[in-house]
């Protein structure tokens, strides 16, 4: 049964721990779609939880934003270890006290949040039915499990992860690979631009056009 509204945190780390957004006015009737978001690099959970709290409480959407142990996600520093665990500790901590939807359990993320959402997410597809990627930087799954769709969106002015070694490089791997992929491109830099996050989860709903930007 819920246990609580608004935004409240995880309680499963110390220093670094994560938050979890519960709408307040939204009358939550059923299993509700949960995302998962991940931070950039030297990032925390608030900067995730923000450009989505407004379409939580419009569309009784749950967010989940954990923490990195350390600066960035460990796969960014070599492979798979304590995030997945911690990862792991806080969709438990999410299942046992709100209904989730299985057909709508969405990682999402940003720069190097974006690259270990396709990363994570395309090596668990059985439980991450949706992947959104905001200016990615690479992707290293450990395998290929499931068939999740991918949205992808990045600034062709972006000098943190340029595009052209990018995305431009990420899309037509993962469209080769048999994906279903919806990909933006936008004016402007290394951002999360509002009307990109609009449409994200306006294809999410299946009510924004897929192929190519």
């Amino acid at each position: 049964m819920p246990q609580g509204r608004g935004l409240q945190p995880l309680g499963l780390g110390d220093r670094r721990d994560g938050l979890l957004y519960v709408p307040t006015t939204h009358p939550l009737p059923g299993p509700r779609p949960l995302l998962v978001l991940l931070h950039g690099a030297g990032g925390t959970a608030s900067h995730s939880v923000a450009p989505f709290t407004a379409a939580a409480e419009e569309r009784g959407l749950l967010l989940l934003a954990p923490d990195s142990r350390g600066g960035t996600w460990d796969v960014i520093g070599g492979g798979y270890g304590p995030d997945v665990a911690f990862i792991d500790r806080a969709l438990a901590h999410v299942f046992a006290r709100y209904p989730v939807d299985p057909a709508c359990i969405v990682l999402d993320g940003f720069s190097d949040g974006a690259s270990y959402a396709l990363s994570l997410g395309l090596g668990n597809g059985d439980l991450f039915t949706h992947l959104m990627a905001f200016a990615p930087g690479f992707m290293a799954p450990a395998a290929q499990v499931g068939e999740p769709r991918i949205f992808v969106t990045h600034g062709d002015g972006d000098r943190v992860l340029p595009i052209d070694r990018c995305s431009r490089v990420i899309v037509p791997q993962l469209t080769r690979a048999g994906y279903d992929v919806t990909y933006r491109e936008f004016r402007g830099g290394h951002t999360v631009p509002p009307e990109l996050v609009e449409e994200a989860l306006e294809w999410l709903e299946g009510r924004a056009p897929d192929g190519p930007s």
